[in-house]
């Protein structure tokens, strides 16, 4: 929201949603006390449980407010379930519950609250038994279960003290219990629903115990190889199964890994999963999973130890930060790391390390961004435990993937790769050189595919890179290259067209070294809210930073060398609206280089780049032309011969190559015209005339969507054209050019093309003054007669016509609009109030009607001292009618233009009828306070001009119109309304 004071600039308020505890304790403990009330009730369990998510869900963001209140939910929730009166409906309520707030605070904080006695095994085992692993109505009973129970199964005895003395009789076998919660993880590990995320972690706790390791490890090893090697993935039910498999190894190897090596049973493992091929499955969860496995097989083979080579910035110790100098001291330190490194290498690396970073490094060009992200991780995990020189070859292995022959995906993954081992102090400074070029280039990655382009997960991860190295390495590490990465994140800051890529990009810019240069004045002026909107980026920002020297070429270059030829053509647009800013900051570069450079662009055969370029010559050379101005010097004073000749001919080639360019080019005559190129009586004017005609000639033959903006360039072009190339003397047309234009849109008026007719109706409209004096008699009647056959631009034309030539009461009709000619123009204007032609697309009448509204006014407001009597109450009364209308913009339309003449005092408008009564229903304070486009709001007052004998007539005929009408509230507001009702009765219209 913007908070707004007087005589201050507007600044904006963010409102965080911050909590301080959690508030509804008391609504949330009535919730589950009334469970054993409404548990029977379908639709109150259901109410019930909304509610209690809607609480709950308000904390995901801060789920720590929760804790001191999870142990009483909890004990309220248990004391439920293991109440024996309880019946099995509330048993599973209650369950949901805890589900819900395990979800919100998470499983592994929240299960260390269960109860977790002797007395709890074999009760939540049983319970867990005669759970249907089938029912999917009560698959939170079983998620909660499991998990409850792999907190149980970390009781500090074991198991076999809990099987009592087994039966040796053989007809009455009993399971043990290690055998029974084997069997259950195992077959919940086959299930499709959440439960088989609990089954991996009730896994990773129970085969982990010293008792359960030694009896039951290979075995559980066995089944799960066995259950990967013989299943299959075609099937939906293979592919959960291996799932859950592939998700016990993960658990279970990452539990070992942190205990101790086991490296006997690694080759078993990697030698299956090559086998199976995990990491060509479609399947891009099984593919993850492959990868975790695989990555935690490659801690297994090496030594859990610190790389003593190690970079490490300072100490995790506050003590010794403190005892030793900042800069100094650390640097010292790991110069003495790295002294011993040859010390600690001497071993040897098993062989399968080299095939799990094969496989890590084939993943990091996986097409799935999970399965890249595990890999770059698990990249930095094995890479922390290499010696020295391998762990460089790895960092030149996924240097190769910055290759232009890979894909975005292997680029991405380097990224992650990179920011994983720099921030792990894995990658040594003595690399930056290699690394740092190649993040720069990440940051603008865009990658052209088909209509659209690929890249911005690679910019993002390249943001992630700088924001890594900003905290892993010191400032002198950094100083070389710090110029080269603030350039890189400013662009992607402004310029990027992702919102997320400009926003990771601006977090970057004051870094915590705080040797980015202006970092505070830059941030502060784009930081994480402001660059959420591209326009402003690019308009405004980007020149704010630019007006710091050491970022003025590189964000010009950027736009020239990567935003002039986007594939998006409103970046490109923008891209060239921000050169024109830009301009200011550095004329003569942007005159001596980029000019230079863009030529050769605008006339070559790649349409996006001939757009942009096109589009950037016109803006930089209008921009120049206004510094210039402000010098009181020429244009020409920036601008080489070569360049000058340059731009004049652009459109001989252009023209040759694609009628796409027109209405760029037009915008090139309109910025070339405003500069005051010196082309006049230049044979380029005849060739830019040409092209203005012919594109208004021929707009049928472009498509609908680009019409509306050919016709508009060209009529803006055609109107700087004759004001800079057309006046003998100011004020004084070229008689030749003046007869020629005029005769020649005239005529085609009478085209057999409506759009012909409407380009030319409204060429008329947009010539200057001096072009249309002494032939004003020629022009009002052919745009009078045009208005039967092209009604809406016609009347556009109309009123440009008579704004163009003004108005003098006695003055020649063939000069200016006077006495002598007021009234057909009003005949025309009002005739067209009342076209409500229809076709397919609807009532397109209203397009005439609304266009011959704003001419009204124009017009009225421009000659109120020469109006006569009936030409304002028919206007009047035409407006009132429409703003009865039933579709709310004309009706809004209609509405503010009535006020607008109403209310208007400089100029008044005489002859009103019934003003002291109009201005009684709709004082001035109701111009910004009725909203027209509500029913509800509009009507009520239209319906008091009943009362008012001038306006009754035509405010009835309107309401008709709109009763009439399919849209309900419509119908409803008038007619509810009393004024109404009572003018009907008055006239005996209804029995």
């Amino acid at each position: 929201m913007e908070a707004v004071c007087d005589g201050e600039e507007p600044e904006v308020v963010t409102q965080a949603c911050l909590l301080s505890e959690f508030s509804e304790k008391g609504e949330a403990r009535a919730l589950i006390n009334s469970l054993p009330d409404i548990h029977h009730d379908p639709v109150s369990r259901e109410a019930t449980i909304e509610k209690f998510v809607v609480i709950m869900d308000r904390y995901q963001e801060q789920p720590h407010l929760l804790d001191p209140h999870l142990e009483w939910m909890l004990n309220i929730l248990l004391e439920m379930i293991r109440n024996e009166k309880s019946p099995p409906l509330m048993v599973h309520l209650c369950f949901k519950f805890l589900y819900i707030i395990s979800k919100v605070r998470g499983y592994k904080i929240f299960m260390q609250l269960f109860p977790h006695e002797v007395s709890d095994v074999l009760p939540v085992l049983d319970l867990l038994c005669r759970q249907d692993p089938k029912d999917t109505e009560t698959w939170e009973t079983r998620y909660i279960l499991l998990l409850w129970l792999s907190m149980t199964c970390l009781i500090p005895f074991d198991l076999s003290r809990l099987d009592g003395h087994l039966s040796t009789d053989p007809g009455l076998n009993r399971e043990s219990i290690m055998d029974r919660i084997l069997a259950v993880a195992k077959s919940f590990l086959r299930v499709s629903d959440k439960s088989r995320d609990a089954a991996s972690v009730l896994v990773s706790k129970f085969v982990t115990r010293p008792d359960v390791k030694l009896k039951r490890l290979g075995d559980f090893l066995d089944w799960c190889l066995t259950t990967i090697s013989q299943t299959s993935e075609i099937t939906m039910e293979g592919t959960v199964t291996l799932d859950g498999a592939l998700q016990s190894l993960v658990s279970l190897q990452f539990t070992l890994v942190s205990i101790k090596p086991e490296p006997d049973e690694s080759p078993t493992v990697l030698q299956c999963l090559n086998q199976k091929r995990i990491a060509e499955s479609n399947q891009a969860t099984l593919r993850k999973l492959g990868v975790k496995v695989v990555q935690r097989l490659g801690l297994t083979f090496l030594k859990p130890r610190l790389a003593k080579w190690r970079y490490q910035r300072g100490s995790r110790s506050l003590a010794v930060n403190l005892a030793q100098s900042s800069v100094t001291g650390s640097v010292e330190a790991t110069k003495t790391d790295l002294e011993s490194v040859s010390q600690e290498e001497d071993y040897d690396i098993p062989e399968d390390v080299e095939n799990i970073i094969e496989q890590l490094l084939v993943g990091l060009k996986d097409k799935e961004t999970i399965v890249r992200w595990s890999s770059a991780k698990g990249i930095g995990r094995v890479t922390g435990r290499l010696p020295k020189q391998l762990a460089d070859e790895v960092v030149e292995s996924v240097l190769e993937c910055f290759s232009f022959q890979e894909t975005d995906n292997a680029w991405h993954g380097g990224c992650l790769a990179f920011a994983e081992l720099g921030r792990r102090g894995l990658l040594l400074p003595s690399r930056l050189s290699d690394v740092v070029p190649l993040i720069i280039r990440a940051l603008t990655y865009d990658e052209k595919r088909g209509a659209c382009s690929l890249g911005s997960n690679v910019r993002d991860a390249a943001c992630y890179v700088c924001w890594a190295f900003a905290r892993a390495y010191e400032p002198s590490e950094l100083k070389p290259y710090v110029n080269q990465i603030a350039s890189a994140l400013v662009i992607a800051t402004v310029f990027d067209r992702n919102i997320t890529c400009r926003k990771a990009a601006s977090v970057n810019i004051l870094s915590p070294q705080g040797t980015f240069p202006h970092g505070i004045d830059i941030v502060t002026a784009a930081d994480y809210f402001t660059v959420g909107n591209v326009n402003n980026c690019y308009l405004t920002i980007s020149v704010y930073i630019a007006g710091f020297e050491e970022y003025t070429k590189s964000l010009i270059d950027h736009l020239v060398h990567m935003k002039v030829n986007h594939w998006d053509g409103v970046i490109r647009e923008l891209a060239t609206k921000a050169l024109h800013n830009l301009t200011a900051q550095a004329p003569e570069y942007m005159a001596n280089t980029v000019l230079p450079q863009l030529l050769p662009m605008a006339t070559g055969m790649d349409l996006h780049r001939r757009h942009g370029a096109i589009l950037a010559c016109a803006e930089i050379t209008h921009a120049l032309y206004e510094i210039a101005t402000q010098k009181n010097s020429w244009v020409t004073d920036f601008l080489s011969s070569d360049t000058i000749e340059g731009l004049k001919n652009i459109h001989q080639k252009v023209c040759r190559i694609s009628l796409v360019c027109v209405c760029v080019f037009c915008g090139l005559i309109e910025k070339l015209s405003l500069s005051k190129m010196p082309f006049k009586d230049d044979p380029v004017i005849t060739g830019w005339q040409w092209l203005i005609d012919d594109s208004l000639k021929n707009l049928h033959l472009f498509s609908s969507g680009a019409r509306r903006g050919i016709q508009d360039s060209a009529l803006s072009a055609l109107a700087a054209l004759c004001r800079q190339y057309y006046q003998v003397e100011p004020g004084v047309a070229n008689v030749e050019m003046q007869d020629q234009l005029v005769s020649q849109y005239l005529s085609a008026l009478m085209s057999p093309e409506v759009m012909t007719r409407c380009g030319c109706a409204l060429a008329l409209g947009s010539l200057p003054p001096f072009m249309i004096r002494g032939k004003l008699q020629k022009v009002r009647p052919h745009n009078v007669s045009s208005a039967q056959v092209s009604r809406r631009d016609a009347a556009t034309a109309m009123s440009q016509v008579c704004v163009a030539v003004g108005v003098c009461a006695q003055g020649s009709p063939d000069r200016v609009l006077c006495e002598g000619n007021i009234r057909p123009v009003y005949e025309a204007l009002l005739g067209c109030m009342n076209d409500y032609s229809m076709d397919s697309r609807g009532d397109v009448g209203a397009w005439v009607r609304a266009a011959a509204m704003s001419s009204l006014m124009d017009v009225t407001l421009l000659v109120v001292t020469a109006l006569i009597f009936s030409s304002v109450q028919r206007m009047m009364c035409c407006l009132v009618q429409q703003a009865a209308e039933k579709i709310d913009r004309y009706r809004a339309h209609a509405g503010t233009v009535f006020l607008r003449l109403l209310h208007s005092t400089d100029p008044a408008v005489p002859h009103i009828p019934h003003r002291e009564e109009l201005l009684s229903i709709f004082p001035p304070e109701t111009g910004n306070s009725l909203n027209w486009n509500a029913a509800s709001q509009a009507f009520p007052h239209i319906t008091q001009l009943l009362r008012l004998h001038q306006y009754q007539y035509h405010t009835l005929l309107g309401l008709t119109v709109s009763v009439g009408g399919l849209t309900e509230s419509t119908v409803g507001c008038i007619t509810s309304s009393q004024p109404l009702k009572q003018t009907v009765r008055s006239q005996k219209w209804i029995s």
